[in-house]
């Protein structure tokens, strides 16, 4: 009997001393049961829990962007989903050198995406063009000349945490954002649809110095002397 009533007042200490958790109990209170928000913190929050990146990149930064993607740091926690199709996307991440050839095809790809849409230009060379700014002819001295840039991520190149950061920044700026604010916000001036006006003109370099005659002439003297050395090492290696 004192076995017993020792071991139950072990249960009873030991009951009162961990603060075991109890079954939870159902309240009928209006508080608790029913959760008020507005529109638009239900809507930016489901953007910003589901931004998808489309899959472009032009040089190096595309690297780190996805290195994302594997399992080591693994960006489908943000709720970050790649697309291939600019359709289906709602985030640019411009990774690299943006040239003269490639932008037309960016300012198309920014286009086809849907409303609301955001960009991130990573890495030195898309926000000022970067070692190419200096004594390139053909890089972009910044994609912001071309299409709305919402955050700006330096660095040559930016390692993955610090796109991390970026996206977190973008997220909170999604948040923060109104149905009756976006049409104040939406850019009207930093982009072009129609078609440049740039005057069409001959190349230089054609290639019409192959069918010269004095370059005829070398390279058939070039390959007269490659013969005659290759009979020159046969009879060499015949001795």
């Amino acid at each position: 009997m004192n076995n017993f009533s020792s071991a139950q007042s072990v249960r009873d200490i030991r009951s009162a001393t961990c603060g075991p958790v109890g079954a939870p109990t159902i309240t009928n209170d209006l508080s608790e049961n029913i959760i008020l928000t507005s529109l638009d913190d239900l809507h930016n929050w489901a953007r910003l829990s589901s931004l998808w990146p489309l899959l472009y990149g032009t040089a190096c930064c595309f690297i780190e962007f996805a290195a994302l993607i594997g399992s080591r740091f693994d960006f489908d926690r943000f709720g970050l989903v790649p697309r291939s199709s600019p359709r289906q996307a709602d985030l640019l991440i411009v990774a690299g050198t943006v040239t003269m050839k490639m932008a037309p095809a960016l300012v198309r790809l920014y286009e086809q995406m849907p409303d609301p849409k955001y960009v991130i230009a990573m890495g030195a060379c898309t926000i000022t063009g970067g070692m190419f700014s200096a004594d390139s002819t053909t890089a972009v001295r910044g994609v912001d000349k071309l299409i709305p840039v919402d955050l700006y991520l330096p660095g040559c190149p930016p390692r993955p945490e610090a796109i991390f950061d970026a996206v977190i920044k973008l997220r909170k700026k999604v948040g923060n954002e109104s149905f009756t604010e976006r049409e104040k916000i939406a850019p009207k001036h930093r982009y072009f649809t129609i078609s440049h006006k740039m005057k069409r003109i001959d190349p230089l370099v054609t290639g019409s110095y192959l069918n010269a005659e004095s370059q005829k002439a070398a390279l058939q003297a070039g390959k007269e002397v490659k013969i005659k050395s290759e009979k020159l090492i046969e009879e060499t290696n015949a001795n």
